[in-house]
């Protein structure tokens, strides 16, 4: 690979690498690198950034969130799943003892083995993994109490909406049953090379509890699997399903102050966990899948 000669590079250390390492964002792969530092400051305010966290960054890029992070941490683990990014992403840590670089898929990677444990999540998270990668951080992270992400606008907005909106459904519940969940500002699409063709957001969540037990996470999919039926009738109609799950969520709906036949999106988290605490005493269905 040709390396352009330093006087030749930008200033802004992911213009820089881009040209250096001669780096083209892989469009399937959601690769929209930071270019704009000036957002930097702003995700350390929202992050409250001290020098005994532990951050995990997920989609580590070119660097520029990362270095940042490293100089005002105790620990950074950066997680990367494409390769090519290997020489840039080198060059940004090289100066910094305090990282550890793991070439890996984010949604398969071993969280609670990394070392030491994260206590925040920081990150440009790909457009495509987002929020999943959000909701199992709350999962399997126990240690972890804040995170801040650059996301879609359309998956910040799910993930925070309340009961009734049109973007309330499974990563709201799930993500609000041990987070408080919002969103923080608007983000500018030119901080970003290429530039998306979507609205980006920072949101925010600290976390207030643990995470949903898997049974509670897959009564909250099998609810909202049939969005224009009742919820009971959704329940009833998930793979493995007990055929007493319909009747026992309508009289606990109805314990609630719910309608027999209310539908998902009026529950708010604590109705679900309230919903559950109530029916769990006989099963909702087979093994949990969540």
């Amino acid at each position: 690979m040709t390396v352009v000669e330093p006087p030749d590079l930008p200033q802004q250390p992911s213009l820089r690498r881009l040209k250096q390492f001669g780096i083209r964002p892989n469009r399937e792969l959601g690769q929209n690198f930071l270019v704009d530092s000036n957002i930097l400051g702003v995700i350390e305010r929202a992050a409250e950034l001290g020098p005994d966290d532990v951050c995990l960054e997920i989609g580590g890029g070119l660097g520029v969130l990362s270095e940042f992070l490293a100089e005002r941490c105790a620990h950074v683990h950066v997680v990367e799943v494409d390769r090519t990014l290997q020489e840039p992403l080198r060059d940004a840590l090289a100066s910094h003892p305090n990282t550890t670089l793991h070439f890996a898929d984010a949604l398969a990677l071993d969280l609670r083995s990394l070392t030491p444990a994260p206590t925040k999540v920081v990150a440009n998270l790909p457009y495509g993994i987002a929020a999943s990668a959000i909701l199992r951080t709350i999962e399997e992270l126990d240690d972890v109490t804040t995170w801040v992400a650059m996301v879609q606008k359309e998956v910040g907005e799910r993930l925070a909406a309340k009961p009734g909106a049109g973007s309330y459904g499974i990563p709201s519940v799930i993500g609000q049953l041990a987070c408080d969940v919002r969103v923080l500002r608007g983000v500018s699409r030119n901080v970003f090379h290429p530039v998306p063709n979507v609205d980006s957001v920072l949101v925010v969540l600290h976390r207030t509890g643990p995470a949903a037990p898997a049974a509670l996470r897959a009564l909250v999919q099998h609810a909202f699997a049939h969005r224009r039926k009742a919820l009971p009738r959704s329940l009833s109609l998930a793979a493995n399903a007990d055929p007493s799950i319909r009747d026992r969520a309508r009289t606990a709906l109805e314990e609630l102050g719910f309608p027999a036949d209310a539908r998902a999106e009026r529950l708010t988290p604590a109705d679900f966990r309230a919903l559950y605490e109530r029916i769990e005493a006989g099963p909702v269905q087979g093994p949990a899948d969540a």
